[in-house]
């Protein structure tokens, strides 16, 4: 049986590699083997001006999409000016996400936003973005060290009953973070089924009305042991074959 395809974004960045230093679309390697290891087949999407008016042209060919962490997302998208602390942002990667993100939940494609792409997820339906918890929240403790995971650990409360909670088998779920913003204004549709047991953070956002259409704040590729990736790819299989939603 053919693989369900899953779709990851790639972030645009200036990166170095053997002798060489240039532009280049990225995604880091725990991403794709989260997938692989679960079953599915990844392909790596790059901007693409063609798909801003076309996504089904790529959305086609998928089971499953994943809008992966990364940069801040331009302010401008949902209507803000920006903080000190916004930087980086990309708009190209910003626009491309949103058409993307837009027309898989319309089409019900299943759908996993992760860090960056939780807010993604929220722009795309007219939220907005807190950013710079620092001034909302009062602490760094959601990004404790720039550029790893280590001793970024916190857990997260889910809603019982929830696709968050049904995936991580858990009301109390630790996780792994690594973000200094966080969603504000929810969009249409959505609903928050976690939050950060510090802080109350809003962590997982879903769609209700959706097969899967699942945002969490954390980094789930950076643990071994979290069935998030793995869920995606599972839900992305049966809706390549017909089959019910999976609820658990």
């Amino acid at each position: 049986m053919a693989r369900p395809v899953i779709g990851i974004c790639a972030a645009v960045e200036r990166a170095r590699w053997s002798v060489w230093d240039q532009d280049a679309f990225l995604i880091a390697r725990s991403y794709v083997t989260a997938i692989q290891d679960a079953g599915g087949l990844a392909l790596i999407l790059p901007p693409d001006d063609v798909l801003l008016e076309e996504p089904d042209e790529v959305l086609d060919l998928l089971d499953g999409l994943i809008l992966a962490g990364g940069a801040d997302i331009d302010p401008s998208t949902y209507g803000a000016e920006p903080h000190a602390e916004t930087k980086g942002t990309v708009p190209e990667r910003d626009a491309f996400e949103l058409a993307l993100a837009r027309r898989a939940l319309d089409r019900d494609i299943p759908l996993l936003g992760v860090c960056r792409g939780m807010q993604l997820m929220n722009v795309a339906r007219g939220g907005t973005i807190e950013q710079h918890l620092p001034d909302s929240h009062g602490h760094h403790d959601h990004r404790r060290v720039l550029g790893t995971f280590d001793d970024a650990d916190h857990d997260v409360r889910l809603a019982e009953g929830s696709l968050a909670h049904r995936v991580a088998g858990e009301v109390v779920h630790g996780t792994k973070s690594h973000h200094h913003q966080g969603v504000g204004a929810l969009g249409e549709g959505f609903e928050v089924t976690g939050w950060a047991v510090m802080d109350e953070l809003p962590e997982a956002m879903e769609d209700p009305g959706r097969r899967f259409a699942l945002g969490v704040q954390w980094h789930p590729e950076a643990d071994e042991t979290s069935r998030f990736i793995a869920a995606l790819v599972e839900e992305a299989a049966a809706a390549r074959n017909g089959g019910a939603p999976r609820r658990s």
